[in-house]
């Protein structure tokens, strides 16, 4: 169990693979977030194979070449984009440099995966959904706190096959550990990062729209604040946001760099939803004082039951995306979803900024 998590990937081995090796071959570069470790893997799990690394820094780059003996370092991004055999290029830049590498790819005939929060402004977000629509590519984003957790993907899927009925709330708690003298300093610069709202919450967003089936929603409260940071004056280190979701459900969450000392995890992040005939909660990193997490609680009209998801529901996102750039179908993960979450996370990050 790590407390690490910047650099946070989950054991992907059980992946199933969707391809034969060749038929789908990806590059990675910008390795600014330690997410991008588990993209890699999650891709080529799936079956992918990685062609070609960009990134200057050969340090961040030194576990991805022993694992992939074959790879290609490369000195120009532009060597990536000419690529013809390359079908998606996976990134976890600088935030606020996402949107430019996503455009460049997309420019390219390739597809894109990105790290969260794949905006810093409403306007990159404008200009990605103007290239899509111009060329036909995917810009895809990790958004791993369900993504990357097997209770949280199992949990929609319950809440999919109508276990809780018709969804009413979602809560989602997510303290992070902080760790500042590990951070680079563009972590403390809100331009690079968006703020606490716009960059851990996205996840969240994403959350609230998949597990409710929403499509959108208005943001009724939103708050940040610095509490016990004042030397860092550009981080956030607190944000709260509520919403009210297209279908009626509303959702609240609350999102901190607070996670105890004591925590034997990076984060103790959970989500609890309500539904007409039930309720459940993912505890999705920890079972305090009891062990590993990747649990399911849930409680209907016939049951109280824990589910132990570790090990036992993979981690599909990834051979879907795979199978989606290569049949240009969204079983994944639709663009609009993608975007919608990226786009009310701002959104909130705006209505917190104005009160500040």
């Amino acid at each position: 169990m790590s407390r690490d998590g910047k650099n946070y990937a989950p054991d992907m081995s059980g992946i199933a693979q969707v391809v034969e090796p060749g038929e789908f071959v990806f590059a990675a570069s910008h390795f600014d977030h330690g997410h991008i470790y588990g993209q890699i893997k999650g891709l080529a799990q799936a079956g992918g194979v990685l062609k070609a690394l960009y990134e200057p820094d050969d340090s961040r780059i030194a576990s991805v070449r022993e694992d992939h003996p074959g790879v290609a370092v490369v000195q120009d991004f532009q060597e990536i984009l000419d690529d013809p055999d390359i079908h998606l290029v996976t990134s976890a830049a600088i935030p606020n440099r996402r949107c430019d590498i996503g455009l460049q790819v997309m420019h390219a005939g390739k597809d894109y995966l990105t790290d969260k929060a794949p905006f810093t402004t409403l306007d990159q977000l404008e200009s990605a959904k103007a290239t899509v629509q111009a060329t036909n590519q995917k810009y895809m984003v990790c958004y791993s706190e369900r993504l990357c957790n097997e209770s949280a993907w199992h949990a929609g899927e319950l809440i999919r096959a109508g276990a809780l009925g018709h969804i009413l709330q979602v809560l989602n708690l997510a303290p992070h550990n902080l760790a500042a003298a590990t951070r680079p300093a563009w972590f403390f610069d809100k331009t690079c990062t968006g703020g606490i709202l716009t960059d851990i919450g996205s996840h969240q967003f994403e959350q609230f729209l998949y597990y409710t089936g929403a499509s959108g929603g208005m943001v009724n409260f939103a708050r940040v604040e610095n509490f016990d940071n004042l030397d860092t004056p550009g981080l956030e280190d607190f944000g709260e946001v509520s919403l009210t979701l297209d279908t009626g459900a509303s959702a609240y969450s609350r999102i901190d760099w607070f996670n105890p000392a004591a925590s034997r995890t990076w984060g103790d992040g959970r989500t609890f939803v309500l539904g007409t005939k039930g309720t459940l909660e993912i505890r999705k990193y920890i079972d305090v004082t009891r062990g590993e997490g990747d649990k399911i609680f849930l409680v209907d009209d016939q049951q109280e039951v824990e589910i132990d998801c570790r090990g036992k529901v993979g981690f599909p996102f990834f051979g879907q995306l795979i199978l989606d750039v290569l049949n240009r179908t969204e079983h994944a993960m639709s663009q609009d979803h993608a975007f919608k979450a990226a786009e009310l996370s701002m959104q909130a990050q705006e209505i917190a900024d104005q009160k500040r």
